[in-house]
């Protein structure tokens, strides 16, 4: 029997995990909840680019309201929603649906991928209350931070003999990037004397520091504290990318590094490396293929260095990485229904397989 799951948010994640949802016959789609006014009564099909003919209208019409779309009793609401800059709104709204005795899994709020040691005591406990209330369960992931950070990064890590540092990196061009407020977010685009929100103190910590602190807990590593830093470059001249203009002097790269400090050494650093162009900064690091790679370094016995390209067939590196992280959250599902309540995490959840996927109609044979 197909699960009954309800969505929330069609942004860039939202909008693929959508997708799945309506061409996976593993789920039955209930309701779709939408914060943009013009999308409301659109089908779901039409909203995530797959109702182009009968076959795949859904017949289920996009609303603004959460308690409409719980009130069609979905086993599990995919909550993709923007959370970065809406926290406390995200978070009423997961809470909401967990005492409602529905499943989470989603993309946002990130501070529940793993918030010990990152969030107050005080506010785990409330989301945890109302899980056991609904007797429900949440998963939120992504890609980074995501399965970069987790997943494969233990993975490696289990065949070790000694760790000496973990170091998760994305090194990717986001001129393709269509996020308008993700890049604000991030600030680029905007003036060198402008603090971004993201570079603001102590946020990338916070951000990050869900990954620095569930990489901890599953490799027994002591975190004494987080830091971080970030190096900005500014464009040399005007040019476009998908969000709009960027003009010389604004920001146009970007490094940054969180780093799980252990006994006075940095044990395990996640890092970024963004550019709008190529050419910038040539003396950071590079991806390892075309526009954008992850890479996962273990310094220790053995030492591994991984790259990760994401591709797709349609569209470039950003959209790919998009993907993967709707498809992390999607096919999570079954397993965050059969877990007990409560914040579940990558360390407790078991492997999710990508069962039921296999499709050879896809292939391309040569």
């Amino acid at each position: 029997m197909a699960i009954r799951v309800a969505h929330v948010g069609t942004g860039n994640v939202g909008g693929l995990a959508l997708a799945e949802l309506v061409t996976n016959p593993q789920f039955e789609l209930t309701g779709v909840c939408v914060s943009t006014p013009e999308k409301v009564g659109k089908d779901a099909g039409e909203l995530c680019g797959v109702g182009l003919d009968a076959a795949t209208v859904t017949g289920v019409a996009a609303v603004g309201d959460l308690d409409a779309i719980l009130a069609t009793t979905p086993e599990c609401v995919v909550y993709c929603a923007m959370g970065d800059t809406r926290l406390p709104d995200a978070m009423a709204d997961v809470m909401r649906i967990l005492a409602a005795g529905i499943n989470v899994v989603g993309s946002s709020p990130g501070l529940l991928q793993y918030p010990w040691g990152v969030m107050p005591g005080k506010y785990i406990a409330r989301v945890e209350d109302a899980a056991r209330q609904g007797n429900s369960s949440v998963f939120i992931t992504g890609v980074d931070p995501g399965f970069i950070n987790d997943l494969i990064p233990f993975a490696l890590a289990g065949t070790c003999q000694s760790i000496e540092q973990v170091r998760c990196m994305e090194i990717a061009d986001y001129a393709t990037y269509d996020g308008a407020e993700v890049m604000h977010y991030m600030g680029f685009g905007r003036p060198l004397d402008e603090m971004p929100m993201l570079l603001q103190p102590g946020v990338l910590s916070i951000a990050w520091g869900t990954a620095i602190r569930q990489l901890a807990a599953g490799l027994g590593i002591e975190i004494d504290e987080i830091a971080d830093s970030c190096q900005r470059e500014p464009a040399p001249e005007d040019f476009e990318i998908a969000v709009g203009p960027v003009a010389k002097g604004t920001m146009a790269a970007l490094q940054f590094e969180i780093r799980g400090m252990s006994g006075g050494r940095p044990a395990i650093v996640v890092e970024h490396i963004t550019r709008l162009r190529p050419d910038l900064r040539p003396d950071w690091p590079q991806p390892a293929s075309g526009g954008g790679s992850y890479r996962v370094e273990i310094t220790g016995e053995p030492s591994y260095a991984v790259d990760v390209v994401p591709s797709s067939r349609k569209g470039d590196h950003n959209h790919a990485a998009i993907v993967g992280a709707a498809g992390r959250i999607v096919n999570a599902i079954p397993s965050v229904i059969a877990a007990p309540p409560g914040i579940r995490t990558t360390l407790d959840l078991p492997l999710v397989t990508g069962k039921g996927l296999y499709a050879p109609n896809n292939l391309i044979v040569t």
